[in-house]
């Protein structure tokens, strides 16, 4: 995806076009923008298939690193979860994968396991926000934007936003991920 490389610096994506002169296939790595930046690339959304895992175009799926949301049919919340992440990210929505060097790259089941942008939004951090998911620090490893979903999963159940207000055995567990309680 050379002209289509996109660079994350911080919360803010900046898509590096193809300019005059480049050949196809050209990069633009971290160390071309500051060393806190984070490369990522450019997919499209063709399918979301629950609150934290999209199919993308080509079939790659991919498991929104360090979040858990409610399993759809057996916790509390898990179609609203689906709702939240759908109107995020609905199909044909163009996206921004972002891999953390210190995190596994895929899981067990063989999906990508990245932060998601929609622009210079990450939606990682705004489901928790909403209350749709819950921080998974897996192996008890925390990633790159960790403080952030701290803070996130802080206000959301502050605001009884989400979960936090409609499951009454909601709790938070960032080693076991969205603990809800039944549907």
């Amino acid at each position: 995806m050379g002209a289509e490389r996109l660079i994350a610096t911080g919360a803010v994506v900046v898509l590096v076009a193809a300019v005059a002169g480049c050949k196809s296939g050209s990069e633009t790595t971290p160390a071309d923008v500051g060393a806190d930046a984070v490369a990522g690339d450019a997919a499209t959304v063709e399918w979301v298939n629950d609150g934290d895992t999209l199919t993308l175009e080509g079939g790659q799926r991919v498991r929104l690193v360090q979040v858990d949301a409610p399993e759809l049919d057996t916790d509390c919340y898990g179609r609203p979860a689906l709702r939240a992440l759908i109107g995020l990210t609905p199909k044909g929505t163009r996206v921004v994968l972002v891999r953390d060097p210190a995190l596994d790259d895929r899981d067990q089941h063989g999906r990508l396991l990245r932060y998601v942008f929609v622009g210079e939004q990450n939606v990682n951090v705004e489901l928790v926000e909403r209350g749709a998911a819950s921080p998974y620090y897996f192996r008890n490893d925390r990633g790159r934007y960790a403080d952030e979903l701290d803070d996130a999963v802080d206000g959301a159940r502050a605001d009884r936003a989400g979960y936090w207000g409609a499951c009454p055995r909601a709790e938070l567990n960032p080693g076991l991920g969205s603990v809800t309680g039944p549907a």
